[in-house]
């Protein structure tokens, strides 16, 4: 499958959340007259999307506001996440993809090497990140992904496309927000 492109529909698939299996995108991005965002990041312990899921989670609010959601899909397996955290814990859901096959079917590709991940938007995030006391977990999934970001209508047509080129290169809540307007 080529790249997605705004104008073109975001293909159906099956996910699972740490909580719950089963779930279609063509349902979750159908539940609200709103946008949805899916947030490719790399895995839970990784620090970056440690401090970006913090971030998306302390002005949920504010894109709840714009009538729209968000998913946030990680390289993580469903059962480990699941304990790591209890329903409730983030308002928005995980789609777990330890897999990689949604990072694969959407050619979301990985960094060629660690020094082409980090860019100064990288490195601002990583002093942010440390200075806010996160720290780097359990290893998972492919160390040098790089993120994407996609918006659709509840018909899955995209508004918007991102293919990170930088570890970091992620949009802020703030810029989601306006995304979801």
């Amino acid at each position: 499958m080529p790249k997605l492109t705004v104008g073109t529909q975001m293909p159906d698939f099956t996910f699972d959340t740490p909580f719950e299996s089963g779930r279609t995108l063509a349902e979750t991005a159908g539940k609200t007259a709103g946008k949805t965002a899916l947030v490719f990041l790399r895995y839970y312990g990784c620090t970056l999307c440690q401090y970006d899921i913090h971030q998306f989670t302390a002005q949920y609010d504010k894109i709840a506001a714009t009538g729209g959601q968000m998913l946030v899909v990680l390289q993580s397996d469903p059962a480990k996440l699941a304990g790591q955290m209890k329903p409730g814990d983030l308002p928005f859901d995980i789609v777990c993809d330890p897999e990689q096959k949604l990072y694969k079917e959407f050619e979301i590709a990985p960094a060629e090497s660690k020094a082409k991940m980090a860019d100064l938007k990288t490195m601002g995030k990583i002093a942010k990140a440390t200075a806010g006391g996160f720290k780097h977990g359990d290893y998972e999934g492919d160390e040098l992904q790089l993120p994407a970001c996609f918006v659709m209508g509840p018909d899955r047509v995209l508004s918007y496309a991102h293919y990170g080129v930088s570890a970091g290169d992620v949009p802020t809540p703030q810029e989601l927000v306006e995304l979801l307007k």
